[in-house]
């Protein structure tokens, strides 16, 4: 009897876990329930739409979006001087300086590189967390911080290529 019980309370509460759980299914998607997306309950709309609708309502009509303003990825270096905000890509050649403003930041991409600054203070390099100062190397693809006016980079002595640094902020090349 004991075996038969085990067996007959096993059945009955597979049984009701089931009858349970399509009971609790049935709730959620009708009466209680949002409906498919997509039907007349529960419609799905574009961007567009919305950004229409809202036009409507705010009394303006439909708008064109403005197209994104051109940066030029290459300036010329003879004395280029840029105090944009975005970022740009700068040849640097052997001999020249690129001095930052404060609170541009660059990223050498390519070449080998070393920290100019006048005084003893040096650069903030974000990557690694620490300061760099002037004449030691820099490490390609870490983020610097200039945080002062007339701190910048040059290629390292002896390298017969140049740089490739992608800058943000106000730069000149000396």
């Amino acid at each position: 009897m004991n075996k038969t019980w085990k067996i007959l309370s096993t059945a009955v509460l597979i049984i009701g876990g089931v009858w349970l759980g399509s009971l609790l299914n049935t709730t959620a998607s009708g009466a209680g329930g949002t409906g498919q997306p997509g039907t007349s309950d529960d419609p799905v709309v574009t961007k567009s739409y919305v950004d229409q609708q809202i036009q409507k309502v705010l009394g303006g009509g439909t708008t064109t979006p403005t197209p994104a303003p051109t940066v030029p990825t290459n300036p010329p270096n003879n004395g280029a001087v840029s105090t944009s905000n975005a970022v740009v890509i700068v040849d640097v050649k052997p001999g020249e300086k690129l001095i930052a403003e404060a609170g541009a930041e660059f990223i050498v991409r390519n070449g080998k590189a070393i920290i100019y600054s006048l005084d003893a203070n040096g650069v903030a390099d974000l990557t690694d967390g620490k300061d760099i100062v002037n004449g030691q190397a820099i490490v390609t693809n870490h983020l610097l911080s200039f945080p002062r006016d007339g701190r910048g980079i040059t290629v390292q002595d002896g390298q017969k290529y140049g740089l490739v640094v992608m800058v943000r902020g106000g730069y000149s090349i000396q």
